[in-house]
C-alpha cells in the first residue's frame, strides 16, 4: 500500500482521483456559483468595471479571498476577465463594420490610447487590421528541412508570428495562408537568417535558450500558459496539473487547450509538458517530433 502527502503528489505518480466523488472538487464546487455571478457582473459592468474592492464588497467578501477563489476557477483575475471581456466586445464590434472610434467606445474603453496601448498587443495587430482579418499585414516567410522534418517559420515586422512543423512543406504552407487569410503572405528564403539559423542550432542541441521577438496573439489566460512553459528549463519537463498550478487554476484541460495554441512551437517550448503519468500527451505537430525534441534536449545537457 502506497501512502502519498497530497492529492498532487499522488496524480504526478500516475493515480487519478476517484471519479465517483471527485475529491479534487472539494474547494471548487461549493463557489462555482458565487463565481459564475461574479463574472455575469463584471460583464454588465464593462463600460465602468468595479475595483477589486468594490466587487468584494458587493459580494460580501474579503478582496483577498475572492481574487483567489475567482483565480482558481477561471484561471484569471477578476480585472484581467474584464479585459478579456472587453476586448472580446471590441472584436465583435470591429468583426460587424463599425468604425474603430465607434467601436471603442461600445466596448467600453474611455479613450483612444487605451487601444493603442493595451489591445495591439492582444490583437497582435492594429484594431483596423484585425478588422480586415489581417488585410494590409505583410508576412515573410521561409521553410527549411532537418532533423524534425520540414519547417516553417513565419515572420512580421515585429517578430516571429509563426513556427509549423510537419513532412510536406506544401501543407505547412497552406495552414499559414489559412491563419492569416488576407495578410500579404511572401516567401523569402533570405529574411532574418540569424532567427532561423538560431531555431535551428536550438533543434540540433547546439543552442538552449531561444530569445527571439513574437509577434503572437493570443487570451489572457493563454498568455499565462505560455508565459509559465517559457519558464520550463531546457532539458526539463512539467505535467499540465503542475503547468495549471502555477497559474492558479484547476483547469487542467484549459492548459491543455492553451498549449494546443500555442502559435510558435520550440520558441514556447509546449513539448516540454506531459501528462501527470509520464506520458507524452498531445502534441499538434506529432508526438515523434515531441519524443524526440525531448530526447535532444536531454543530450544537450550532457
Amino acid at each position: 500500500m502506497l501512502f502519498f502527502p497530497n492529492c498532487y503528489s499522488a496524480e504526478s505518480a500516475g493515480f487519478r482521483a476517484c471519479k465517483r466523488c471527485h475529491p479534487n472538487e472539494s474547494f471548487v464546487a461549493p463557489h462555482i456559483e458565487l463565481v459564475q455571478q461574479v463574472c455575469n457582473f463584471l460583464t454588465a459592468q464593462l463600460d465602468n468595471p468595479p475595483t477589486l474592492e468594490q466587487l468584494a464588497q458587493h459580494f460580501s467578501r474579503s478582496p483577498y479571498h475572492l481574487q483567489r477563489t475567482f483565480k482558481r476557477i477561471v484561471g484569471v483575475t477578476p480585472k484581467q476577465y474584464a479585459e478579456a471581456q472587453r476586448l472580446q466586445r471590441f472584436k465583435a464590434e470591429l468583426k460587424e463594420g463599425v468604425n474603430v472610434t465607434n467601436a471603442l467606445y461600445e466596448a467600453g474603453y474611455t479613450s483612444s490610447s487605451c487601444v493603442y496601448e493595451q489591445v495591439n498587443s492582444k490583437l497582435g495587430m492594429t484594431p483596423k487590421n484585425y478588422q480586415l482579418d489581417g488585410k494590409g499585414m505583410f508576412i515573410s516567410y521561409t521553410v527549411v528541412s532537418g532533423t524534425l522534418g520540414y519547417l516553417l517559420v513565419a515572420m512580421t515586422e515585429k517578430g516571429v508570428c509563426a513556427i509549423k512543423l510537419g513532412d510536406d512543406a506544401e501543407k505547412l504552407e497552406l495552414l499559414l495562408q489559412a491563419e492569416f487569410r488576407k495578410a500579404e503572405i511572401q516567401r523569402d528564403d533570405t529574411a532574418h537568417q540569424e532567427w532561423i539559423q538560431a531555431i535551428l542550432s536550438f533543434i540540433a542541441a547546439e543552442q538552449p535558450h531561444l530569445d527571439l521577438p513574437l509577434d503572437i496573439r493570443g487570451t489572457a489566460f493563454q498568455i499565462q500558459v505560455w508565459q509559465a512553459l517559457q519558464r520550463i528549463p531546457y532539458g526539463e519537463t512539467r505535467t499540465y496539473q503542475d503547468i495549471a498550478r502555477e497559474v492558479g487554476t484547476n483547469a487542467v484541460r484549459a492548459v491543455g487547450s492553451a498549449c494546443g495554441a500555442n502559435p510558435v512551437a520550440l520558441i514556447i517550448p509546449c513539448h516540454r509538458v506531459l501528462r501527470s503519468d509520464g506520458s507524452l500527451g498531445g502534441y499538434e505537430w506529432g508526438l515523434e517530433r515531441k519524443r524526440k525534441l525531448l530526447e535532444l534536449e536531454k543530450k544537450g545537457l550532457v
